[in-house]
């Protein structure tokens, strides 16, 4: 079985694998032309993976990069790095698959346990369907052969697959300012950081955000997944403080050139309702949490301020006089700058007619009217992302592992 990613999705030659209990391996690679990836501002040559089955299940999985740099991330967590120094060449290494063979060295020197090294590969194949379920251009094979010897631990493709399909959604909340885990966040702003940010916050980021560590590496270290990392440091991204920057190579020596990513600003939110209190209450709200808002009470005025404002989202009214919301909707879609821009309609409680309406001209989602202040924020940060006042629990436990970490770190090193 062979073909390229436009004739049929990495979902569906997975399926079939799985369906048909195929025993062998899958390799996809990337075509140098697909622009719109983030890879092909990371890598010098063409970036491909490689997925070994047994009876249709993933034994194991690995990307283009056949250096150990990957496999030492994560024994790091197991504070076992240092052994891989001492490792000789594995008998069961192969040209495909290197890095299995001295994780297998690590377990039968009982440097890793059998749990550990279960855990490590199941990370590994998370890492790599994450890169492949987002991938749109390349081409695939799959070949049916002898199974990877010998074997640790299986991992069934359905349930997985649906957990990696809902991350790489997820993940695109985070775009544009975060587009590839391969990022380095770097402190941008660092008396800023440290005047708005708690002692010991700011202690976590100026340690971590060194320009050359990458959200996926710090997701290795700290045995997580790569979302609530790049979570954590997201609002601090949004107000400018962190930068994320581009690795111009895939290698990983401590001198290598850096590129910035994009620079953007916090999240901007266009409120158009005629009632004038009720603009008045979500411009003090959506203040109040750290983003950029302007409340219009003139629904003829609005549309020219939009065009200068550009905002990230647009809230309107649908019962406004002159000029109604589904007008405003319809215009603003009409543009070429607005058809991507999330528009959320206000309905109230009995407007199904308008919620169909709404859709019918373009609007993304719809508020019942009347709404709270945890309605609203909950909407917003689901199109802008969170204010940097709204970090997630999620995010600060990720921020309580990195402190750990660092004081683990620092134990370490005081050590004669």
């Amino acid at each position: 079985m062979q073909g390229t990613l436009s004739e049929i999705d990495i979902r569906s030659i997975l399926q079939l694998i799985e369906l048909g209990q195929r025993t062998g391996y899958l390799e996809v690679e990337a075509f140098g032309g697909d622009r719109s990836s983030w890879r092909d501002k990371t890598r010098l040559a063409e970036q491909f993976w490689i997925v070994f089955f047994l009876n249709g299940q993933i034994a194991y999985a690995a990307n283009s990069d056949n250096s150990l740099s990957r496999l030492r991330d994560y024994v790091r967590r197991y504070k076992v790095d240092a052994a891989l120094d001492n490792v000789s060449v594995p008998s069961i290494a192969t040209i495909n698959a290197p890095e299995y063979g001295y994780l297998w060295n690590l377990l039968e020197t009982h440097v890793l346990t059998p749990a550990q090294g279960r855990s490590i590969i199941q990370s590994m194949v998370r890492e790599t369907l994450f890169d492949l379920l987002s991938l749109r251009n390349g081409s695939f094979i799959f070949e049916i052969g002898p199974a990877l010897e010998p074997q640790l631990t299986t991992l069934e493709i359905s349930p997985l697959v649906a957990q990696i399909v809902k991350q790489v959604q997820e993940w695109k909340q985070f775009h544009p300012q975060i587009q590839s885990p391969e990022q380095c966040p770097v402190i941008a702003d660092a008396a800023q950081l440290r005047q708005k940010l708690p002692e010991n916050t700011f202690r976590i980021l100026d340690r971590w955000a060194d320009g050359k560590t990458s959200i996926r590496q710090m997701a290795r270290y700290l045995n997580r997944d790569i979302l609530p990392v790049a979570r954590a440091i997201y609002p601090y991204i949004q107000q400018g403080w962190v930068q994320v920057l581009y690795p111009t190579t895939t290698a990983a020596p401590p001198n290598r050139e850096l590129v910035p990513a994009v620079a953007t600003s916090t999240p901007s939110v266009v409120f158009i309702d005629d009632g004038i209190a009720t603009c008045k209450a979500v411009e003090y709200t959506l203040k109040q949490h750290g983003y950029q808002v302007a409340a219009i009470s003139n629904p003829l005025q609005a549309l020219s301020l939009v065009f200068q404002i550009k905002p990230d989202l647009i809230l309107c009214d649908i019962a406004m006089p002159e000029l109604d919301g589904f007008e405003i909707c319809a215009m603003l879609r009409r543009s070429s700058a607005f058809r991507q821009t999330p528009i959320v309609m206000l309905t109230g409680k009995d407007g199904f007619i308008d919620r169909v309406k709404a859709r019918i001209v373009g609007a993304t989602d719809y508020l019942t009217k009347p709404f709270g202040d945890s309605e609203l924020l909950m909407l917003v940060e689901k199109y802008v992302g969170p204010s940097i006042s709204t970090i997630s629990d999620s995010a600060q436990m990720t921020l309580d592992a990195l402190e750990q970490e660092i004081a683990e770190i620092d134990t370490r090193t005081a050590k004669p």
